[in-house]
């Protein structure tokens, strides 16, 4: 419609940049992640069961699992200190590589 305006996309555009920044990092520690977007916010998938999200301000991803209350457990970071939180993700990617090493094998 005429005089109607669109709301830029500010937040998605920052939201793959920082995501993108994240993968950068994440392949100085040796891991292979895919970047996607959509609603505001973008997810790097890392590894089966650790995909970290961005809005542009935060990083967030499931950290463990709490069995007493009976749900996950999320870590966060600063989306403004990528390098530090690639460090920290890179440290849950290698406790689920190893955890899944040692699983029993289901075939």
């Amino acid at each position: 419609m005429v005089g109607e305006q669109r709301a830029p996309r500010v937040t998605s555009t920052t939201s793959v940049a920082v995501a993108d920044q994240l993968q950068r990092e994440l392949a100085e520690h040796g891991i292979t992640a895919d970047v996607n977007d959509g609603y505001g916010l973008a997810v790097v998938s890392a590894w089966r069961g650790l995909v970290v999200w961005t809005n542009g301000d935060l990083f967030w991803w499931c950290a463990g699992w709490n069995a007493q209350r009976g749900r996950p457990v999320y870590a966060c970071h600063p989306a403004a200190d990528p390098k530090r939180a690639a460090r920290r993700i890179a440290v849950r990617y290698k406790d689920l590589r190893a955890t899944e090493r040692s699983a029993p094998d289901r075939s």
